[in-house]
C-alpha cells in the first residue's frame, strides 16, 4: 500500500536532486532518476529524447553565466503511480554587463516502476513576468552554482 506522506517526502527529495544534479552538472545522479524512455519537452516546444538531454546536461548550466537560480512554487500531486512535480525557476543571466531576469515554470512526470519514483517526462514554459510566483514561495536558491542556507 501507498503512503501519501511517504511520496509526497520522496517526490520532494527527487525534485531537490533534480534542480542540484543541474546546477552541478551531475550527469550520473540525473541519469539514475530518469526513466530509460525520459523525454524534455522544451520551452521552444523542442523535444530531446533521454541520450541528447544528457549530454546537454554536462555543460548545459554555467554558474558564470546564470549568476542566480531558485526554485519556487513547488505542487507536487500523486495520482496512483503517476505524479506531477511543478514548480518555478528564477533566473539572473549574464549577458555582457546586462543582466536578464527570467522564470520558467516546469512539469516533472514521474513513474512509479517497482516501487521507485522516475522522470518521465520535463517541460518547460517561460513564465511571463505578470505571473511570477512570489518570493515567499521559495524553497532553495543557488549563487553562482552554489546552494545558499535557507
Amino acid at each position: 500500500m501507498n503512503d501519501p506522506a511517504k511520496d509526497l517526502a520522496d517526490l520532494r527529495a527527487l525534485n531537490a536532486r533534480f534542480i542540484h544534479n543541474w546546477v552541478t552538472r551531475d550527469v550520473a545522479s540525473h541519469d539514475a532518476i530518469t526513466h530509460p524512455r525520459f523525454i524534455c519537452l522544451g520551452s521552444s516546444g523542442g523535444y530531446t529524447a533521454k541520450p541528447a538531454y544528457l549530454r546537454y546536461w554536462a555543460t548545459g548550466f554555467d554558474p558564470e553565466v546564470t549568476v542566480y537560480w531558485d526554485v519556487r512554487d513547488e505542487r507536487i500531486d500523486v495520482f496512483g503511480d503517476v505524479a506531477l512535480v511543478r514548480a518555478t525557476n528564477k533566473h539572473i543571466d549574464l549577458r555582457g554587463d546586462q543582466e536578464i531576469v527570467g522564470m520558467t515554470a516546469y512539469t516533472d512526470t514521474y513513474l512509479r516502476e517497482n516501487g521507485r519514483w522516475l522522470c518521465i517526462q520535463a517541460q518547460l514554459t517561460p513564465v511571463a513576468a505578470a505571473n511570477w510566483p512570489s518570493d515567499d514561495t521559495i524553497i532553495s536558491r543557488y549563487v553562482r552554482g552554489v546552494k545558499q542556507l535557507p
